[in-house]
């Protein structure tokens, strides 16, 4: 796992990360650009959201500073094989950060967008509220 800094050094938006996050951000993926359309411009009970944002060296699909919460889209492929253990030492040293990571399948955001919606909101004050827990996928 990567250490995280003690010299209370700056971890985003690293500038060596800035074209590849803008790279990024100009070529979402189709399940990106449908939940975008739900969660920019404070859409999601006010929250700011940001896309292709970078913490350390990781760049998160979506994040929201205020909730420090990280939301991931992922193929199925990042659901078995090293693809899993790579996003597990991910999810890992964003939680020593104090960040939550939801991850869903690309699949749940054209199949049930409103659950989706619903998990993130569900997890708005996740600090104060330590129940609260990612739901299981729909049907």
């Amino acid at each position: 796992m990567k250490k995280i800094p003690k010299n209370g050094g700056k971890l985003s938006n690293l500038p060596h990360l800035k074209k590849y996050r803008k790279e990024l951000r100009n070529n979402l993926t189709p399940a990106e650009a449908a939940l975008w359309t739900c969660l920019r411009n404070g859409n999601l009970k006010g929250r700011k959201f940001r896309r292709q944002h970078s913490v350390a060296n990781y760049i998160l699909d979506f994040y929201c500073s205020s909730e420090k919460l990280a939301i991931e889209l992922d193929g199925i492929r990042h659901f078995g094989g090293i693809t899993r253990h790579r996003d597990r030492e991910r999810v890992l040293f964003l939680k020593e950060l104090g960040i939550k990571v939801l991850r869903f399948e690309n699949k749940y955001v054209f199949e049930d967008l409103i659950w989706v919606i619903d998990v993130i909101k569900g997890n708005f004050g996740w600090q104060e509220n330590e129940n609260t827990q990612e739901q299981p996928p729909p049907g």
